[in-house]
């Protein structure tokens, strides 16, 4: 029976790292679609969304029968749920793929970011691709050495966000108010990819450890990722 058990833990472990790999393809295709106004990349970004969707429902539902089967206690009970933590965060990551996206659509057949601005937003997706990939990789691996090391790249994007804001404050801006509207949103949806996967590390310091670091997002901010939809 406990063999069974932990051959489901380790099923969960296998299901949120493929919601990883799927979530950073999905960003990086939203990017692609976002630089060079390709539709037809953005419609499979928006519609292969339901397929992280529904591994994070079914990953849920195999943790609440874990729970209800097993009644774990100690160390695997704070696996399970700290799964289904994570398979929130992960979810999320994929609905702001989705976003930007769906800003692509919104203005094809023209793309969304001035000439001036495509380098900024392909370092945020590069960013972005990144720290989703080290997020899978540490949840494979359960390292939380590792999963301390991931806010630096949390600061690049952080980095580059600050950059953004400052091009749309700027009296010179050039764009009007359609596009600084775009990349308002834009950045916001790379930034707040990134605070979810610093979310996802710092969970799989307290699944190794015990100890739990404050969350990454406030309540507030969380509802702030569906701004947009």
């Amino acid at each position: 029976m406990r063999d069974a058990f932990h051959e489901d833990l380790d099923r969960i472990s296998d299901q949120l790292v493929e919601m990883t790999r799927l979530v950073s393809s999905a960003m990086s295709r939203a990017t692609t679609a976002l630089l060079d106004a390709d539709i037809t990349l953005a419609e499979q970004v928006i519609e292969n969304d339901a397929r992280i969707d529904a591994l994070r429902e079914e990953l849920d539902m195999r943790a609440i029968d874990l729970l209800a089967r097993q009644q774990p206690v100690a160390t695997d009970l704070r696996i399970v749920v700290t799964a289904m933590r994570m398979s929130s965060d992960i979810e999320r990551m994929g609905d702001l793929a989705r976003h930007v996206a769906k800003v692509a659509r919104l203005r094809f057949p023209h793309s969304a970011v001035p000439a001036d601005l495509r380098a900024t937003i392909l370092q945020m997706g590069q960013v972005a691709e990144r720290i989703v990939e080290k997020a899978g990789s540490i949840i494979a691996a359960k390292d939380a050495q590792a999963a301390l090391t991931l806010e630096k790249d949390d600061d690049a994007m952080d980095d580059l966000h600050r950059e953004l804001f400052a091009r749309l404050a700027d009296d010179t801006w050039p764009h009007g108010t359609e596009t600084a509207v775009d990349i308002t949103l834009v950045g916001r949806y790379y930034e707040r990819f990134a605070d979810h996967a610093v979310s996802v590390a710092r969970r799989v310091i307290f699944l190794v450890t015990g100890e739990w670091e404050p969350e990454a997002l406030t309540d507030h901010e969380e509802a702030e990722d569906g701004y947009g939809d």
